[in-house]
């Protein structure tokens, strides 16, 4: 039983689709995508310690549009590991989620969170569990997590459970914009117009910024054009982060958040400055993505 006086901490990293193509579409009805995903230093915040009862405290700019019950990924994630380990290797937690990025916005919120109260909670509960496990107990949580309890460049396929590391991929400067309007992931494949695109070019042999931005180039997400119909501002923060000089400029996931590539971060924070004067109502963010070697 890990009784540490201080809480145990974990990042819930956002997630960014630098491309996404969908491929298919299962008899289920899931669809089968191709995604380049990296994760960047700005998300989430977790913080969990043994208490008399189990407990979910949402604090953060956009705690309002999380769930602090059992509707949140934070706590079927609990629960569904403590099934998995037993009741008696779980002892209850107290939970507290600071929440940095915005609701149904592309890039991974509740995935991530999921995925962080996983590595969050088999270190406080110190659980002897395998990486295979974990994975299977991530999927159960929704197609996104498994990806996101890696939390480090990767390739996803299928439905985003097979996951390919890409250790090569090196730290690249981002900014994250969001008009804040949420946008429905189902909406968004309801509306695709066809499934059966091409997969994924082959990567660069050697991957810097200029290499991957021309890579990038030639790759879509294909869930931009239908997400755009759905909600225009997707395209006014494309637009922004274009006047902003992005080397690339793209929407993640169903969006609505959309990233510019930047060669550094010092570019990305003054690109940053520059939306946010002129969008003070945003969700603006400049970051920088993890690599390998740093990843959870």
């Amino acid at each position: 039983m890990n009784l540490a006086a201080s809480p145990l901490a974990e990042a819930a990293p956002a997630k960014v689709n630098l491309a996404l193509h969908v491929t298919g579409r299962r008899d289920d009805g899931y669809h089968i995508i191709e995604s380049l995903a990296v994760f960047t230093r700005f998300g989430d915040r977790l913080q969990a310690f043994a208490a008399e009862e189990d407990g979910l405290a949402v604090s953060g700019r956009y705690a309002a549009g999380a769930p602090a019950d059992a509707r949140n990924l934070i706590v079927m994630a609990r629960d569904a590991l403590r099934k998995a380990a037993g009741s008696r290797n779980a002892f209850p937690v107290a939970i507290a989620l600071e929440k940095n990025l915005p609701v149904a916005s592309g890039i991974g919120g509740g995935s991530s969170d999921a995925a962080a109260a996983l590595r969050l909670l088999s270190r406080i509960w110190d659980l002897d569990i395998d990486a295979a496990e974990l994975a299977r107990i991530a999927l159960s949580l929704g197609a996104d997590v498994p990806m996101c309890l890696a939390a480090q460049p990767l390739v996803a396929r299928g439905i985003g459970e097979n996951v390919e590391l890409l250790p090569a991929i090196p730290s690249l400067g981002l900014v994250l914009v969001n008009p804040g309007v949420p946008v429905s992931t189902p909406q968004v494949f309801s509306a695709l117009r066809k499934r059966d695109n091409e997969p994924l070019p082959p990567l660069p042999a050697r991957i810097d910024f200029h290499s991957l931005r021309n890579w990038l180039e030639a790759t879509r997400n294909d869930l931009e054009a239908p997400a755009r119909e759905i909600q225009p501002a997707v395209a006014d923060a494309l637009r922004a982060l274009k006047r902003a000089d992005a080397g690339f400029a793209r929407m993640s996931g169903s969006g609505a958040t959309c990233f510019g590539l930047y060669e550094t971060g010092n570019v990305a924070k003054r690109a940053a400055a520059a939306i946010r004067a002129r969008h003070p109502d945003w969700f603006v963010a400049a970051t920088r993505t993890t690599t390998a070697e740093a990843a959870p």
